[in-house]
């Protein structure tokens, strides 16, 4: 069974501009003959990498709920010009809307069991996908989803 990352997308409003920031990173690694994949640098190294590397996600908390998720295909490890140690999170640049469920804010990294995940939102079968966002925020905030 994977298991999966979760993590704040700090700074991030929607569901749709974190589409935009990772479209925007392929488009720059192409510009460079860069692999078209989204990295995000961390500081901690997950322990548990064979685990996360058999079909584990990132998922990613924005506004205070899990929104989205990027499915993971590498962790490297490295130091940085400081010496410091580092550690890449290699996603493939497809960002997946997942049914909107609330989170605490919270430091840094976090492991993310399966049983825990939500589904992803195309999957749902209840229309959801095809509101817009803000109106899903709304109804979660209403206790109506």
């Amino acid at each position: 069974m994977p298991l999966h990352l979760i993590k704040l997308a700090v700074g991030c409003e929607s569901v749709k501009e974190l589409k935009g920031w990772v479209a925007e990173r392929a488009r720059t690694a192409k510009q460079k003959g860069l692999p078209r994949h989204h990295v995000h640098i961390t500081r901690m190294t997950p322990k548990r990498v064979d685990e996360l590397l058999t079909g584990g996600s990132l998922y990613w908390v924005i506004r205070g709920e899990i929104a989205a998720r990027e499915k993971i295909i590498a962790i490297e490890p490295f130091r940085d010009r400081d010496g410091i140690g580092r550690c890449r999170l290699v996603m493939q640049p497809r960002v997946i809307a997942v049914m909107p469920r609330p989170m605490r804010a919270f430091q840094g990294w976090r492991y993310f069991a399966q049983s825990d995940v939500p589904p992803d939102l195309g999957s749902a079968g209840t229309g959801l996908a095809a509101l817009p966002e803000p109106l899903r925020r709304e109804l979660r905030d209403l206790g109506l989803l």
